[in-house]
């Protein structure tokens, strides 16, 4: 393996274990010892996708986990995913998504009962 496809990998670990935190590019280009322009490059060339993209996306990924399998209220998933506010976070997460968390969650619980019915009426009736 190339050593630079070594450091992106090491810095996309890096990222997933601390989605939790506000991420810079700034502390990421330190973190893996290059200018924050090349670590972008160098990401974009071996991800297909530049690092704040990245970076956005794993943490929506990881709110709609808690979103999914927790009943935490949308402060704390905010803050789970690294947003120090729900405003930031909520703003976010209706960009990608086209609706609130809090929305999201209703239609998903929703869509997930209906499924539960269909295969309870479907295997026990």
């Amino acid at each position: 393996m190339h050593i630079s496809a070594s450091v992106i990998d090491t810095i996309v670990e890096w990222i997933n274990e601390n989605l939790h935190r506000k991420l810079s590019i700034e502390e990421i280009s330190i973190h893996s010892g290059y200018s924050k322009w090349h670590i972008q490059r160098l990401f974009l060339h071996y991800k297909g996708e530049n690092l704040a993209s990245y970076i956005r996306r794993r943490k929506m990924e990881l709110a709609v986990l808690q979103l999914t399998h927790t009943d935490a209220c949308i402060y704390e998933v905010a803050l789970t995913c690294g947003y120090d506010s729900k405003q930031t976070f909520t703003r976010v997460f209706s960009r990608t998504f086209g609706l609130s968390p809090g929305a999201w969650r209703k239609e998903r619980r929703k869509s997930m009962a209906d499924c539960l019915r269909q295969v309870g009426t479907q295997y026990y009736y």
